[in-house]
């Protein structure tokens, strides 16, 4: 590493005119080539039922990706929905079917003033700007390395009759990388609450996103939820999307038969049907548990030598600098900065400056709004091998010369 000030070093840097677009979690060209089987024909656009996909109906997805969704959440078919090409949009669903009508045996939840969620942080932008977008209140949760803190969200939920839903990405969290302990998996599901129609939103978009060898497990939520007593408490998110194509991906829904009923009915009246066809080709290309896994074996060849070098690159040059550190995940797609009090929006600024796009300071967040403005998300997916290199050292300076002035 120089010994140069690192102004000097900083402003070499910027001479290299770099261009990199690191916000959000795309996958690689690379990664989506994996999945160019999608583009062979069809051999036939019927499903195995008869249904003709290419028609309308089918509001619940064709058979076979039921089947295939079951499989890999290890739920009955009968228990999953396939709709849309992205899980967000069923999130986004459920939520505004709650907000307007109610959910099974309950009065809507506009009805009652103010609807609250829950909210890990660091976490996912997305999910906080349905909130945000909805006029849902939200109240941050502290993570720890565990999974969200089960003290600070038991006393919540049994007091606040207004928490209505709380956010979890319950594996590789964005953008810490947590993982839920059993303990907590199994305390979310058998908590007490005072809402009587209170939901986990358990976005599991990471199941099978793993950058070590060791393939981490955890409990099954709506099992949990059932043995708890509670069966209608969670809602289960997954998709394709990093897994074939991001923005042509099938999205599925998990949940127990009452929600799925609930459902069913309400999405009825938004569409005549999904894409059935992109629903046939994704299962002759996937097929079962087994090809996916395989497949994610590929990707994770394609992605953990991108976090490796964001890693290295870090230890070599903020190693040593007080008050920084990173998180290390053992799968998904980010990984969280943390720089000391007040310096991630400027470092943020600084690495805009040298070229280098990053998602902004705060967005892991509700609101926008860190209150220590010390988490910044890294993105390591989508550059070259060779341009996340570059970055990760950029981003670095960036936060060295933040720090220093």
């Amino acid at each position: 590493m120089s010994t140069a000030p690192i102004q000097t070093q900083y402003d070499a840097f910027k001479q290299l005119g770099l261009k990199l677009d690191m916000s959000r979690g795309k996958p690689a060209p690379e990664q989506l080539d994996l999945s160019s089987g999608l583009m062979d024909g069809l051999d036939g656009y019927i499903a195995q039922d008869g249904t003709d996909t290419r028609n309308y109906g089918g509001g619940v997805g064709i058979a076979e990706a039921r089947a295939l969704f079951g499989e890999l959440l290890d739920v009955p078919a009968a228990q999953v929905v396939v709709d849309s090409s992205a899980s967000l949009s069923l999130m986004h669903d459920v939520v505004v079917y709650s907000l307007l009508c109610g959910l099974p045996g309950h009065a809507p939840w506009l009805s009652s003033q103010p609807v609250t969620f829950l909210c890990p942080v660091p976490g996912y932008d997305r999910h906080f700007a349905i909130c945000e977008n909805r006029g849902i209140k939200m109240i941050n949760v502290p993570m720890g390395e565990d999974g969200p803190d089960m003290d600070v969200v038991e006393q919540l939920v049994a007091s606040d009759a207004s928490i209505k839903g709380m956010w979890c990405v319950p594996k590789y969290s964005n953008p810490g990388g947590v993982v839920y302990s059993d303990q907590v998996v199994r305390r979310l599901a058998a908590m007490k609450t005072a809402a009587p129609d209170f939901r986990l939103m358990w976005d599991d978009a990471y199941r099978f996103h793993h950058l070590g060898e060791e393939k981490t497990g955890m409990p099954n939520i709506l099992d949990a939820c059932a043995e708890a007593g509670n069966p209608d408490r969670a809602f289960v998110f997954a998709s394709s999307s990093k897994v074939s194509w991001a923005g042509s991906g099938v999205a599925a829904l998990a949940a127990s038969p009452a929600n799925i009923a609930w459902w069913t009915r309400h999405a009825g009246i938004r569409s005549i049907g999904p894409d059935k066809v992109n629903q046939l080709r994704h299962v002759r290309l996937l097929q079962d548990k087994a090809t996916v896994e395989a497949l994610m074996e590929r990707h994770r060849a394609l992605l953990k030598p991108k976090f490796d070098i964001v890693l290295a690159q870090f230890e070599e040059y903020l190693g040593q600098v007080p008050g920084v550190s990173w998180t290390k995940p053992s799968g998904g797609y980010f990984i969280d900065l943390v720089t000391p009090p007040g310096v991630a929006k400027r470092t943020v600024a600084l690495a805009k400056e040298a070229g280098i796009v990053l998602t902004p300071a705060g967005a892991a967040f509700p609101y926008g709004k860190d209150p220590e403005d010390s988490h910044i998300r890294i993105a390591p997916s989508f550059p070259s091998l060779d341009e996340i290199r570059q970055a990760a050292k950029g981003i670095a300076l960036s936060l060295r010369l933040a720090i220093s002035q």
